[in-house]
């Protein structure tokens, strides 16, 4: 009797080459539960928007979602499985089938009413604008403990009226 280390791996693998190729093709070709989609994703940012392009080839714009929701914008969809396999025995099948969904988290300053979408040769475009009220740059005084609070030019016109009036008597005499 001979001694052989087991490893775990003498059942899974084959006896020859060629059984290996055949289990290979059956299984891979025969096997119903595929391994999903994933699309791949282009992101970037420009002056005014956010640009997010996803490749789906062979995806039909009936068979996309986009939703918006809580900053989060979820592309959903799926890529359907149609063969015909009469007369037909696939040696090999890399392209990936089935449902997907890709989630991009946005910061606050977009503006969701105005996102876009454009689906064509395959790639769908999303465009997400940015608020220009959020973006926009401002600036802010500062005011010291002393002033109080700023006044509104409103409340500041009687007193440089005052202040206008006392300069122009003091020009009259000298």
């Amino acid at each position: 009797m001979a001694l052989n280390k087991y490893n775990g791996m003498q059942e899974s693998m084959p006896g020859s080459f060629s059984s290996m190729l055949d289990r290979f093709f059956n299984e891979s070709v025969n096997a119903k539960n595929f391994s999903g989609f994933t699309p791949h994703v282009d992101a970037c940012e420009t002056e005014k928007s956010y640009d997010i392009e996803i490749a789906l080839p062979g995806v039909k714009k009936e068979d996309i979602s986009i939703d918006f929701q809580e900053g989060r914008l979820t592309i959903s969809g799926e890529r359907k499985l149609e063969r015909k396999e009469e007369g037909r025995r696939y040696h090999m099948m890399e392209t990936q089938y089935g449902a997907f969904s890709r989630t991009f988290y946005l910061p606050d300053k977009v503006n969701p009413d105005k996102i876009s979408a454009h689906l064509e040769d395959g790639v769908l475009l999303v465009t997400v604008p940015k608020d220009e009220h959020k973006t926009m740059k401002r600036q802010i005084s500062i005011s010291t403990s002393g002033e109080g609070k700023k006044r509104t030019s409103e409340e500041n016109a009687p007193q440089q009226k005052l202040e206008t009036a006392a300069a122009n008597g003091k020009a009259k005499k000298a």
